[in-house]
């Protein structure tokens, strides 16, 4: 788990330009490289660099891809970053106990990541990291079904081949499953960045090197392609996010509003119930969950005070939606400033509340 959560921060990292590049779905803010390398980079991060502690964790992968979880979903930016952290921390749930990846996991663990990231949209949108993520799960279950359900690391091997198989094929198809792609000609940012994410796996697993000529023939993502912002209009609005404790009533509540107030909404669980679910109905107590919030709205303040209506957020960002242009009205590329210095980017308002 350790080593194929390095790899992905550092294969994110260094895709990061060519995702922000070809980055037009849902908005084209150009950011969605250095969205899901930032947070990964919270994912690794929370691992320490090094071992974690065997007395909390023992030889146990899904305590490991759980605690890098929730700190990714805690710090997750933008739309790409908050389903790759929805991915991990459900992923994590059917391997925790286990002290081995196998097929039959792999499977499991896909598929629940799949549903569960369908799941945290209001309005899940076909032609998206969704349906690559949804492929690969497929393509995993297929193979421990042909290998039934064969835990060796070659029946692993082979799953994971088809996988990352299924994944490109998806990717490939996402250029003429929305219209905004297949005007641009290109495929889509995120499920570029979850190919690689899912590459990244097999690569740590299998000890081989990353497929990376599986790139060299999706539209617009070669080097010398320009950024297609560049004669794009700036989107309008802003995108809000945060994390915030709330009862289910309340959490449904919030999700209902949100819809009316924008679009792109995005709520999934952080961690584990705040409240004891023990409680018989009689104690009053209703339990609550930790939620991560995210929504593009026109105006952040009604948002922001629906938010505050229903519980005491933390970390609630407001980030302007609009491609920041240079003094030409070309693109300035976001990467290096972002990754720097990810609450101050040149270009881009982002405030903390």
């Amino acid at each position: 788990m350790k080593r194929w959560l390095g790899k992905t921060e550092v294969v994110l990292g260094n895709h990061s330009d060519r995702l922000n590049a070809i980055n037009i779905f849902p908005v084209a803010d150009g950011d969605t490289g250095t969205n899901l390398y930032l947070t990964a980079r919270a994912a690794v991060s929370a691992l320490g660099g090094t071992a974690p502690d065997a007395i909390e964790t023992g030889n146990d992968v899904g305590a490991v891809l759980s605690r890098a979880g929730q700190a990714a979903m805690e710090q997750a930016r933008g739309n790409s970053g908050t389903l790759f952290a929805v991915f991990l921390c459900a992923a994590a749930e059917p391997l925790a106990g286990k002290a081995r990846l196998s097929a039959p996991l792999l499977a499991t663990a896909l598929n629940r990541a799949q549903i569960r990231a369908w799941s945290a949209l209001s309005e899940p949108v076909s032609g998206t990291m969704l349906s690559v993520l949804e492929a690969a799960a497929h393509a995993a279950q297929a193979a421990d079904s042909s290998q039934n359900g064969d835990d060796s690391n070659h029946a692993l091997g082979l799953a994971l081949d088809a996988v990352v198989d299924a994944a490109f094929q998806a990717v490939v198809r996402t250029e003429d499953e929305l219209a905004p792609l297949h005007e641009a000609h290109v495929v889509d940012a995120g499920g570029v960045g979850m190919l690689l994410v899912l590459d990244c796996l097999r690569s740590a697993v299998l000890g081989e090197e990353l497929q990376e000529e599986l790139l060299d023939s999706l539209h617009g993502y070669q080097l010398q392609d320009p950024h297609i912002h560049q004669q794009m209009p700036a989107d309008d609005g802003v995108e809000v996010m945060c994390t915030i404790n709330l009862s289910p009533l309340d959490a449904a509540v919030l999700r209902q509003r949100l819809d009316e107030m924008g679009d792109s909404v995005i709520m999934s669980q952080v961690g584990n119930t705040a409240g004891n679910p023990d409680d018989d109905d009689e104690s009053g107590i209703e339990a609550s969950y930790r939620w991560r919030v995210h929504v593009h709205v026109p105006d952040p303040a009604p948002a922001v005070a629906l938010i505050r209506s229903l519980g005491e957020p933390t970390d609630i960002a407001v980030s302007q939606l609009a491609l920041p242009r240079d003094a030409a009205g070309g693109h300035q590329d976001q990467d290096a400033t972002q990754t720097a210095e990810p609450s101050s980017t040149p270009g881009q308002s982002r405030h903390e509340y």
